[in-house]
């Protein structure tokens, strides 16, 4: 199966991250999965599509039905990916309450 979209702009979907949400702590068919959503079942397969062809998430068959979970693999992937810039981040604003916090306002 090839990638067609970059995972990122995968999960640049409110909708497609709405949908990682309720899959990370159970899998559900897609019917479940759409009955979440004010939305038609054929836009919410299209979202399940593209999280499954980024390999966010995996397929099950499971009898006539498709179960969809959450790749933890992928996940870890992406937060790995991300934790460089949050540490960065935490980093800059530890030092700026460090510096308002020695900040005295002149009289």
């Amino acid at each position: 199966m090839n990638l067609r979209r970059d995972v990122f702009q995968a999960i640049a979907d409110p909708t497609r991250r709405a949908i990682l949400l309720l899959v990370a702590s159970q899998s559900m068919t897609a019917g479940a999965i759409a009955a979440n959503f004010n939305t038609a079942r054929p836009t919410v397969s299209k979202h399940l599509q593209i999280l499954t062809e980024c390999k966010l998430l995996k397929q099950e068959q499971n009898g006539r039905e498709i179960n969809y979970q959450l790749n933890p693999d992928k996940m870890k992937e992406i937060a790995a990916f991300i934790e460089p810039f949050r540490k960065m981040w935490d980093d800059r604003f530890n030092k700026l309450e460090t510096v308002m916090k020695n900040y005295k306002p002149k009289k």
